[in-house]
């Protein structure tokens, strides 16, 4: 069995604070605005936030189903093949990108600069 778009938000939206959103104009899961997984530009391709040990993990053991491009060779992200990963190793792949995204405090936001008159 491989996995899609709607059952990775299905398992997603099980986890506390998960909710849809977007980014880089695609569709995202984010927890308290944190982005933890966004389809890919291909519609077949999922971004999800990993650590570099467990990426690292992930690409020796299945390279037919993660891999890495260059632009995220520097981040703690894995691409991932949608149709060739089970629904029960996302499951284990979106709790442990929620437990990160949860983790992670939201930048401050900017005060908005007063106005001389």
């Amino acid at each position: 069995m491989s996995c899609d778009y709607k059952i990775v938000c299905r398992l997603a939206l099980a986890l506390p604070g998960v909710e849809e959103s977007t980014s880089y104009g695609t569709p995202a899961l984010k927890v308290k605005g944190q982005l933890m997984t966004r389809l890919w530009e291909d519609g077949k391709t999922l971004v999800m936030k990993t650590t570099f040990e467990q990426r690292d993990e992930l690409l020796a053991a299945e390279p037919d189903t993660y891999y890495l491009t260059d632009h995220y060779a520097g981040y703690p992200w894995v691409l991932i093949r949608l149709p060739h990963v089970h629904p029960d190793a996302m499951s284990d792949l979106l709790h442990a990108a929620h437990a990160l995204a949860s983790s992670e405090k939201r930048p401050p936001r900017r005060k908005a600069a007063r106005r001389r008159q």
